[in-house]
């Protein structure tokens, strides 16, 4: 299966976000033809403030119902090309709070998985500016699953990545790729971006799918900068797609045959109950 990881540079205009993602996605499938595209996290909105994201947001339906702008793009998308589109995360109105949102749409346009990201973003960067996603956005608890091509995808967003026992409990549940839409920071994009993503590779012999969003952006006046480089790693941890700077796309071909492979080859799951058991028994 072909999958392509779609690199925006978006900001604080919805609309003009929607026409990005909609020309890059068609490009893919018009160069690649992928059995799958995925975009950025908070693709829809990236900057303005408070006030520019809550404009942004959508009250999501009841499956098979009508959704706002994005839900009903990425919906048609996925209808129109008969491709899964995996929506990175856009901005779901949930009332009092704000989620940052996973929405992925079959080849027949049908809602086939949601999630909501579980890690905030609440952290101070080595120069000194603050993010507190938390003081907007709600966390979700539940995780989220779906096929395409028969292969087994888990849904993550961003932060999350910096926590590998949620990985570990994606590929104990039957993960086999798991995708990270991002919005990485330059700062800490620089420094760890590929690093973890191949360390999640190497801990889970999952393929990691991470599109990510690219360049600068205006926050309440001042200039903040997104590393980008969309990436997919095999389940070796090789890096086996990569975006340059700018937008656009990258598309590697998901083989379930590798992962397999790697698997038998270093039985890392038979390995882990072992230790399991080992730390039973030492804490008894």
């Amino acid at each position: 299966m072909r999958v392509s990881v779609i690199q925006m540079n978006q900001g604080s205009d919805k609309a003009a976000n929607l026409d990005q993602a909609r020309r890059l996605i068609e490009a893919a499938i018009d160069a690649d033809r992928p059995g799958l595209v995925t975009l950025p996290e908070t693709w829809t909105n990236l900057g303005g403030g408070r006030e520019s994201r809550r404009a942004a947001a959508e009250v999501l339906p009841e499956p098979g119902k009508q959704g706002g702008a994005a839900y009903e793009m990425l919906r048609g998308l996925a209808r129109t090309h008969g491709i899964t589109v995996h929506g990175g995360s856009i901005i779901e109105d949930g009332g009092e709070k704000l989620f940052n949102t996973t929405l992925v749409f079959g080849p027949d346009g049908t809602e086939i998985a949601r999630y909501r990201k579980i890690h905030l973003f609440d952290i101070t960067a080595p120069d000194g500016t603050g993010y507190k996603e938390s003081a907007l956005y709600g966390g979700g608890s539940d995780l989220a699953f779906f096929e395409a091509g028969g292969i087994r995808f888990a849904c993550t967003i961003c932060y999350d990545i910096r926590f590998p026992e949620l990985y570990l409990t994606l590929r104990r549940m039957g993960a086999e790729a798991i995708l990270v839409p991002s919005n990485f920071t330059l700062q800490t994009g620089k420094d760890h971006w590929e690093a973890l993503l191949r360390a999640r590779a190497i801990d889970t012999q999952c393929w990691m799918i991470a599109a990510a969003s690219y360049g600068t952006y205006e926050e309440r006046g001042a200039a903040r900068s997104v590393y980008g480089h969309s990436l997919i790693t095999d389940p070796w941890g090789h890096v086996v797609a990569k975006c340059s700077d700018g937008t656009g796309w990258a598309t590697a071909r998901i083989d379930p045959k590798l992962t397999a492979r790697v698997r038998a080859g270093m039985p890392l799951e038979e390995h882990r109950d072992a230790a399991r058991a080992w730390h039973t028994r030492a804490g008894s």
